[in-house]
């Protein structure tokens, strides 16, 4: 049976068609990334106890380390899979997966032996109080068991979004957060506990220690799923241990474009365990209403990514194949995209914000920070998908340093600053405000990183069609 042509995608498909093709997977597999990121926080959010929804905030610092490495290899390497489909060099691509996958499961495992290791002084010093930091503790050892499925789920997702296969990228991802949405209820409350309209038949009643198995569990049927993909053989990426190798610019490749996108989450982390520590000297309720406001503000974010992520493989493939014409007609068609969505989703939010926090845990002092802090969050949504499909951009074309600077910008250099400068000028309502205003800087110097490449572009030769 011939192999189905994945890259006609790239090359054939009008533009809104090569979006749809490419973009819809992606946002459908981050809209139930969203739902999974959301139920850990949704269902302890159930057991009423604000320590444990504030050890779940607590950890996630630490968890975005292991989406770090994922991403690391996985959007390094899609970049790179996509750019030399682009200049037709097929065979460095079996080496490029290899190295990926590999390289990404013993990064994992490196990780989660450092974490099991030093888990409560990591979570004390991040900002976790007497009262979280057992719960804390429990969730942070089983996913750190867990690491090398986590790590190697997310890093083979992105390798086959780079050769085009964006339903089946999609389709792994999802049976595994499909498996713990189910899992999640089961795992963290107790039998007879109230669930909307009826009551659990069972539950082992494990809090967030339950969340975190449930996590683990779902990013192993997402590997298996993979494997099985790799197995069937409809793939020209490679799973072959002796392809493995990092000599001849393979490393250098794919951490030249996997670095910036691995910094963003570690500057995500990092900020997030800074503004942990600056909530915490207004308590766990604090700390729990900012973790229950970003996972709302997550559904605008997500799907914003997603888009930008999905076209990804395009502008790398355009560029590869210098038919720059076709890849700024796909950005341009991408950002309209992006900006319907993020003024969609802000007005939503702005009506119903209240009854959104209040969906993930009952109580009113929770409820009535998180108000505000989803307020302040959703203010630059609607023009913040711009950034990510510049950033996406820069990372599809090789251009590491431009994608660099924005990830560093928007979670470092410029978010952190402002974040201890408005703490001090306003308090609470500074830390509230610190993100957007970042946002927002950030969005104008993408603006002005691009049109300094495309500049540069201008001068180069165009082919192709305008599509």
């Amino acid at each position: 049976m011939a192999k189905k042509d994945n890259t006609l995608v790239f090359s054939e498909y009008k533009i809104p068609k090569a979006v749809a093709a490419l973009a819809l997977p992606s946002m459908l597999g981050m809209l139930i990334n969203i739902v999974y990121n959301l139920a850990d926080t949704f269902f302890v959010g159930q057991t009423g106890d604000a320590n444990q929804v504030s050890a779940v905030s607590l950890s996630m610092p630490l968890f975005l380390l292991f989406i770090a490495l994922g991403n690391l290899f996985g959007v390094g390497g899609c970049a790179f899979v996509s750019r030399s489909l682009g200049e037709g060099n097929r065979d460095i691509i079996k080496t490029i997966s290899a190295f990926c996958i590999y390289g990404g499961m013993l990064a994992g495992i490196l990780l989660g032996g450092l974490f099991l290791l030093f888990r409560r002084p990591l979570l004390y010093a991040i900002g976790a109080s007497d009262a979280s930091i057992d719960f804390a503790c429990d969730y942070l050892m089983w996913v750190a068991l867990g690491a090398p499925f986590i790590v190697t789920a997310i890093t083979v997702g992105n390798l086959i979004r780079g050769e085009g296969a964006a339903k089946a990228s999609v389709a792994g991802m999802i049976i595994g957060q499909l498996t713990n949405i189910v899992l999640d209820p089961f795992f963290i409350l107790d039998k007879g506990d109230k669930l909307f309209f009826f009551h659990l038949p069972f539950g082992l009643h494990m809090g967030v220690a339950g969340a975190a198995i449930a996590t683990v569990l779902g990013n192993i049927v997402s590997v298996l799923f993979f494997l099985i993909y790799f197995l069937r053989g409809r793939s020209i990426l490679s799973i072959t241990p002796k392809r493995f190798s990092a000599k001849n610019g393979i490393a250098k490749g794919v951490i030249n474009v996997g670095l910036p996108a691995a910094l963003n989450n570690l500057l995500m982390s990092a900020s997030n365990i800074v503004i942990n520590m600056f909530l915490s000297r207004y308590g766990d309720t604090a700390v729990a209403a900012m973790g229950v406001a970003m996972k709302a503000n997550m559904l605008v974010v997500m799907l914003q990514l997603g888009l930008a992520q999905g076209i990804q493989p395009l502008i790398g493939y355009c560029y590869g194949a210098k038919n720059y014409k076709r890849m700024k007609n796909s950005m341009r068609f991408g950002m309209l995209c992006d900006v319907i969505i993020g003024a969609s989703m802000t007005v939503f939010y702005i009506f119903f914000r209240r009854q959104v926090i209040e969906l993930f845990i009952n109580n009113a002092e929770v409820i009535d920070y998180g108000t505000k802090m989803l307020t302040a969050l959703m203010s630059s949504g609607a023009l913040l998908g711009i950034m990510f499909i510049i950033n996406f951009s820069f990372q599809g074309m090789g251009k590491g340093f431009q994608s660099l600077m924005l990830a560093v910008g928007r979670q470092g250099l410029i978010y952190l600053p402002l974040l201890f400068i408005m703490d001090r000028l306003i308090g609470l309502e500074g830390i509230i405000w610190a993100q957007p205003a970042a946002d927002y800087v950030c969005i104008i110097m993408s603006i002005v990183m691009l049109v300094f490449v495309m500049k540069k572009l201008e001068k180069s030769p165009v082919t192709g069609d305008d599509d």
